[in-house]
């Protein structure tokens, strides 16, 4: 009973996205902690499009509650708003990609 007790609460994000400042060409990354293990349907999401996991785009997950988002050789147009979501948690964050002018 206490372990059901235990899977029945509703999982909180302990602890959410920043903001993250970058230069074009450096990576990103986003990581999001949830109080629990277990949360279905997580997605990640840039300006409304969802993130798969692919050479440039680095999805992992730790012990089911640390998740992270790397985001690799950033360019300017990447520039937004990076959104977890698991289940009917969400945390956001701005990225911002700042290019190298010529001084």
């Amino acid at each position: 009973p206490l372990l059901l007790c235990h899977a029945e609460e509703a999982a909180v994000v302990v602890s959410g996205l920043r903001n993250t400042d970058v230069f074009v060409g450096e990576s990103a990354t986003f990581t999001c902690e949830l109080s629990h293990p277990g949360v279905k349907n997580v997605q990640w999401w840039l300006d409304g499009t969802p993130l798969h996991n692919n050479l440039v785009t680095e999805i992992s997950e730790q012990d089911g509650r640390i998740h992270t988002l790397t985001l690799n050789d950033v360019a300017c147009h990447d520039s937004g708003t990076v959104t977890f979501r698991a289940g009917p948690l969400i945390s956001s964050a701005k990225l911002l990609v700042k290019g190298i002018f010529p001084v």
